[in-house]
């Protein structure tokens, strides 16, 4: 989505959110972030800066121990597990140890994701094949999951996510096992979800790569605390223009 499409209405508000697991690991420490709707933004910070834990937070894989999380303008802990529920197919989340099913095919996994939303068997069939193509997977369709390597499980993970065209994507550390080439077909699907179905992106990573050069929002997590990320110019060749 474009810049000036973004709205200034929050998608996901979080306040003075702290995150602590037994005994005493302070994942998050008093965090407080607006992620606006139509935004993409990067979420950054080396490994053990609690990306993990704000990415669980917001798909309401974890719950905090103390602040309130805003999704759509409600608040998380006021939803009951059905709603929760509900409110999941509209996020999709690529997780960075992917979730795939080993023993079914990569059309299986990444169908799956539109089964339960009673899609019909065409839109599945049609959607799948524009994500593989997408994401150059093409040949890989029925392969199972688990004889796949690791770079093509990442991007099987990826179109699984965005099978349903969700409002919010969540991705952890999307390009962890990618080269150059393959990391710009990811960009290039974030893009698409972006500008064509306005989805809200957010991306926790440490490769500086894919946000080095854009405009969009980049904010750094470190020992549990959040600050602006320092920004370079862009530049002419950027990998993911804004």
């Amino acid at each position: 989505m474009p810049k000036d499409a973004i709205t200034n209405e929050p998608l996901i508000e979080m306040v003075n959110v702290t995150k602590i697991y037994p005994p005493d690991v302070a994942a998050l420490q008093d965090i407080s972030l607006r992620i606006y709707k139509g935004e993409i933004l990067f979420l950054t910070g080396m490994s053990g800066a609690g990306k993990t834990t704000l990415i669980k937070l917001a798909c309401c894989l974890e719950t905090p121990t103390s602040g309130r999380i805003d999704v759509a303008g409600r608040d998380l802990s006021l939803i009951s597990p059905a709603g929760i529920q509900r409110m999941r197919q509209k996020i999709g989340v690529a997780y960075q140890d992917f979730r795939l099913l080993d023993k079914q095919t990569v059309f299986q996994n990444i169908s799956m994701a539109m089964e339960v939303t009673y899609a019909s068997t065409k839109a599945i069939r049609e959607r799948v094949e524009e994500l593989l193509t997408m994401l150059n997977l093409s040949d890989k369709r029925d392969k199972l999951t688990g004889d796949l390597s690791r770079g093509e499980q990442q991007r099987v993970a990826l179109a699984r996510a965005a099978a349903n065209r969700p409002s919010l994507l969540l991705a952890d550390e999307p390009t962890g096992n990618l080269d150059l080439t393959t990391t710009k077909l990811v960009i290039n699907l974030f893009r698409h979800l972006n500008e064509e179905h306005g989805s809200t992106i957010v991306v926790a990573t440490h490769d500086e790569s894919i946000y080095a050069e854009t405009e969009h929002r980049v904010v750094a997590l470190s020992n549990g605390h959040l600050s602006d990320h320092p920004r370079r110019t862009p530049q002419q060749g950027e990998l993911f223009e804004a």
